[in-house]
């Protein structure tokens, strides 16, 4: 109890503080966790409440830290041994979880769908702050979601909980005050315009294909559109499974035409410039190879590569019937004349038939997402 209220005291507003000090995080932890081990990324050894000791489990539970619950689909409770792969649902640290829910402003008389059920720590955590019948979480994996079901009904809530394509959103308790994901989107579902209330809002982590991040918050409108700007808090959590990049094949460096590049790929060490080059060619991947950029489309199997060239600046290969290069360049140079401002500058309008990221106002510089 000591180790909760120290959280509770710690992140977040007052408002939230009741919620956090009342629903006990380690039922939705459960007794096992992924930890990384040290030198490889994609290696997760599990750890078991029972090996630690109470007491360093508690504290590990009341950190605020996220842990990795399954990876791969093999939850950290029925891994034998380490697993290899990526996580793929996880208990995001609490002071995430507040600043999404304080972001989304849920707050007493809201009807609120959670894109995203997890652990259901948040499910709770808005449960107990505007009451189990106005909440209602949608989560995608069978497994994860029998899993928060139980650990929300230990917790003594009841909202309703569905198991299925958040994607498509729960019509059935529609129309929605809030809707609120707790994961990454690519472009915003329809649905999601067509299920909150004229008025009503929507806040959702966006992480494209080149791992550009921004957290939108729309209003509907009552034309059906939903449109606002960027949040300045940078928040975003594993991305909607649909909504994951293909596999990247290999690049091979040196192909297509050569011409001196207009800007510095070290540009991309800014994580707005990663967004913006993103907008430019949202169908493209982002790796590095030595002292190379590259680019490389999955679809159409454009490619740019990107190194240094011995005038001390830097030379782009481009081939394939798109040039990636090109447009991230002039997205990029347009973002750098207006003052390379953060992704809260950007402003998103989501109508049935297109979603256009803009700069400024929107009327402004625009890019189109894929729909």
């Amino acid at each position: 109890m000591r180790l909760r209220h120290a959280l509770a005291d710690s992140v977040g507003s007052p408002g939230w503080h009741d919620a956090l000090r009342n629903v006990p995080r380690e039922l939705f932890i459960g007794d096992a966790v992924y930890r990384t081990d040290g030198g490889r990324g994609d290696l997760w050894v599990p750890v078991r409440r029972a090996e630690v000791g109470e007491d360093d489990w508690l504290t590990l539970v009341y950190a605020d830290e996220t842990w990795v619950t399954q990876v791969d689909g093999v939850l950290a409770g029925e891994a034998r041994e380490a697993v290899t792969g990526d996580p793929s649902s996880s208990s995001t640290f609490p002071g995430l979880v507040v600043r999404m829910l304080e972001a989304a402003g849920i707050g007493e008389g809201d009807r609120v769908l959670e894109i995203g059920t997890g652990t259901g720590y948040s499910t709770a955590l808005m449960c107990h702050r505007i009451g189990q019948e106005a909440v209602t979480s949608i989560e995608y994996d069978r497994q994860v979601a029998l899993r928060a079901a139980k650990a929300i009904t230990e917790a003594g809530y009841a909202p309703a909980l569905v198991v299925g394509d958040g994607l498509l959103g729960h019509e059935d308790n529609a129309p929605y005050d809030r809707l609120i994901a707790t994961c990454s989107v690519r472009t915003i579902p329809v649905a999601w315009t067509e299920q909150v209330r004229v008025g009503g809002t929507i806040t959702a982590p966006m992480r494209g294909w080149m791992g550009g991040v921004a957290s939108a918050h729309l209003t509907v409108d009552e034309d059906g559109t939903a449109s606002g700007r960027f949040l300045k808090d940078d928040l975003y959590f594993m991305t909607a499974r649909p909504h994951l990049p293909p596999s990247r094949p290999s690049v091979v460096s040196g192909l297509g035409e050569a011409r001196a590049s207009r800007i510095d790929p070290g540009v991309f060490d800014e994580d707005t410039a990663v967004w913006v080059a993103q907008l430019a060619v949202p169908h493209a991947q982002l790796s590095w190879g030595e002292d190379r950029t590259f680019l490389v489309d999955v679809g159409t199997g454009a490619q740019a590569d990107i190194g240094p060239s011995p005038d001390g600046g830097w030379t782009v290969r481009q081939h394939g019937p798109v040039r990636l290069w090109d447009a991230v360049e002039e997205a990029v140079l347009l973002w750098q004349d207006a003052g390379s401002p953060h992704q809260s500058a950007f402003g998103l309008t989501v109508a049935k038939d297109r979603q256009y990221v803009w700069l400024g106002e929107p009327d402004g510089p625009s890019w189109d997402l894929p729909t």
